[in-house]
């Protein structure tokens, strides 16, 4: 039997005086050793809440005659010193807890349900670029690297996950998320770098505030190019990229004015139904007709290659939403394992990607248009045209779900600025005026769709995806794991490190001239 006491404590002489979290009631006993166990981890900080286990001298607890082994690690009474359980295996205190049947959900989702959220969170217009990726490869060299990038991106997504549980179970947390995971595991990490976890913590939200932009800019840029090419076609009206852009903040500016996710639920299915005709269309267009993989190139060379990274990795855009998605679900243990949610929605948009990739690529070859596999579809088709306009009015309505993300991180951190209940709504408000015009304002200067793209997904997205979890894991189980283990671990998580900066560097420059090029020429 382990009696935990919550409430205040004092410490004099081996006789331990408790106040109870009730009022008015105080218990005392003699006892000479004394188990804390605190979420506190920094130890030049003084205890302010936790919770007391005390043992008698015959290792029992002091409400039970049952005697108990200690831990290895606890509390003498003689001189008091503060002891951190931080191994929950080892300390045998919060081994017991499992945050996944401490998580108290609303509406939380089934297994199925899970599983759309997450292929429409991957598949955007990443996919449609992916033709462009494999031009800036070539097919082998696309079919090889998407394969492997897909199984690492997973493996990256298995390993927040795991961190996540890990750092729940100590701090006896029902979830957390993706900062809150970065802080924790630098918070359990090596002493020396314990300082730096609220850093991580920022780090983590800026990278996403970041990558959620970049993938706003995207869509605006999207949307008014196919807008662009359909309105040429049909209504022989000439006008840049940028006067569509202008018509369209307007429309963004009052979609994104909607606060809550409940009122975009129904814009998200129709977007959803939207991308599965449009990819079906798009997907009969490419098989027609098909030449020989000998008229396209196997290998296309290694100045190019950056850009395919970037692209690639762009498209594997669904880290930031791995840990709502299973922190939110009713049967969250369905979510790994072999056969589970998260690897068999990643193994569908692998395929996806390398089929849409390769035969977008083998269909059109070096005239794959930049940015969108949609751009290359027949424009004398209405089918063709009406998969452009379906396409574009998708990612119109999901510019708001993307787009929730960097507010819901902005916004709680200027909240505290404003004061009474109107200027809180006039400043959310006014944020998110700023925001759209912000994305609008980079998309009208770079009004280069598949540079863009590949500059998001370099410097933004492998982060996030690539570099940002083996650190997190390295610091969650830097002292959890025998030798061998941890050396593997260690040599695992460096080279997918190394691979994450390779790619930020490489592709980023590649991206940046790539930019540039054009307009000095």
């Amino acid at each position: 039997m382990t009696t935990e006491i919550n409430g205040d404590f004092n410490i004099n002489d081996g006789h331990i005086k408790v106040q109870t979290a009730k009022p008015g009631q105080t218990s005392f006993a003699n006892c000479d050793k004394m188990t804390i166990k605190t979420t506190r981890v920094n130890e030049d900080k003084p205890l302010l809440t936790g919770t007391a286990t005390l043992y008698n001298e015959n290792g029992s607890n002091f409400l039970s005659s049952t005697p108990r082994i200690l831990p290895n690690t606890n509390i003498s009474s003689g001189p008091v010193s503060e002891s951190l359980e931080k191994n929950s295996v080892n300390s045998g205190l919060t081994s017991d807890y499992n945050p996944l049947l401490n998580r108290q959900l609303e509406n939380p989702t089934s297994n199925f349900d899970t599983m759309i959220h997450l292929l429409k969170g991957n598949i955007g217009t990443g996919i449609l670029a992916m033709p462009d990726a494999f031009r800036n490869s070539g097919w082998v060299v696309g079919l090889i690297c998407t394969s492997l990038l897909g199984a690492i991106c997973t493996h990256c997504m298995h390993m927040l996950v795991r961190c996540s549980h890990e750092l729940c179970v100590r701090t006896q947390r029902p979830s957390l998320s993706f900062p809150n995971v970065a802080e924790m595991a630098f918070e359990y990490g090596p002493p020396k770098l314990q300082k730096y976890s609220s850093v991580a913590s920022k780090f983590i939200n800026t990278f996403l505030v970041m990558t959620q932009l970049g993938f706003c800019c995207v869509y605006f840029l999207f949307v008014a190019t196919n807008l662009q090419e359909v309105i040429t076609h049909y209504f022989s009206i000439k006008m840049s990229v940028q006067s569509y852009l202008l018509i369209l903040l307007v429309p963004m500016i009052f979609l994104n004015c909607v606060k809550s996710l409940k009122y975009l639920t129904p814009a998200s299915f129709l977007a959803t139904i939207l991308t599965v005709i449009g990819l079906g269309i798009t997907f009969f267009y490419l098989l027609q007709g098909l030449p020989k993989t000998l008229n396209v190139k196997a290998f296309s060379s290694w100045q190019q290659l950056p850009l395919y990274f970037g692209t690639a990795v762009y498209a594997f855009e669904g880290i930031g939403m791995v840990l709502p998605l299973e922190n939110n679900m009713k049967n969250p243990e369905s979510f790994g394992g072999m056969t589970g949610v998260l690897n068999t929605g990643m193994v569908i948009v692998t395929i996806l990607y390398t089929s849409i990739g390769f035969f977008g690529y083998l269909r059109y070859g070096e005239a794959v248009k930049l940015g969108s596999i949609t751009l290359n579809l027949p424009a004398e088709d209405l089918l063709a045209q009406c998969v452009r306009v379906a396409m574009a009015f998708s990612i119109f309505l999901s510019y708001g779900l993307q787009f929730y993300v960097p507010i819901g991180i902005i916004w709680p951190a200027l909240k505290g600025y404003f004061h009474s209940q109107s200027s809180q709504r006039n400043a959310e408000l006014s944020i998110r005026v700023f925001l759209v015009t912000l994305t609008f304002a980079l998309a009208a200067a770079i009004p280069n769709l598949s540079a863009i793209i590949s500059l998001v997904g370099s410097f933004s997205s492998s982060a996030l995806a690539l570099i940002f979890p083996p650190i997190i894991e390295i610091m969650t189980f830097w002292d959890h794991c025998s030798g061998k283990e941890f050396t593997l671990m260690l040599i695992k998580d460096i080279i997918i490190i190394i691979i994450g900066f390779l790619g930020f560097g490489f592709g980023s420059y590649a991206s940046l001239w790539n930019i540039i090029e054009p307009v000095s020429s």
